[in-house]
């Protein structure tokens, strides 16, 4: 198998909520495993909470994430977004319309500088993207 490189998100109580939403705006399947579901009893209270999930999508992207239980310290030291990009215009725009639903709009996605269309968001669980369509009018 090739390397690969991930996207793993970091929640606090809320990943299996967000990964359910990111697998209706990308399709694909949802695998969710909770702490109780690995016997993991160091966290009192965080038994149903997410210790690992991944969404496979029928584009090929693979996106993981978990729950940061009490008294784990959530931490964001380095602002890191996840990033779409090509050339289809249909597919990258359903996306954006999708994580537009409760997000906070930082750019519209509208025709950038540099030729491409560009969107970037926070959506409602605090995710940071970008979309960029190569060429698109």
């Amino acid at each position: 198998m090739a390397s690969v490189l991930n996207p793993y998100i970091n929640f606090r109580g809320t990943a299996a909520e967000a990964m359910t939403f990111y697998q209706r705006v990308f399709g694909g399947e949802l695998v969710l495993t909770t702490f109780g579901d690995f016997g993991v009893t160091d966290y009192p209270g965080a038994e149903a909470q997410i210790m690992h999930s991944k969404l496979e999508t029928p584009s090929g992207f693979v996106l993981m994430a978990s729950d940061t239980p009490e008294p784990r310290e959530l931490t964001f030291g380095t602002n890191v977004s996840v990033s779409l990009g090509g050339d289809d215009t249909d597919e990258l725009t359903g996306y954006w319309e999708k994580l537009v639903e409760g997000a906070t709009v930082l750019a519209p996605l509208t025709k950038a500088p540099w030729g491409d269309s560009f969107g970037m968001l926070t959506d409602r669980f605090g995710v940071q993207w970008l979309v960029n369509i190569a060429g698109a009018a």
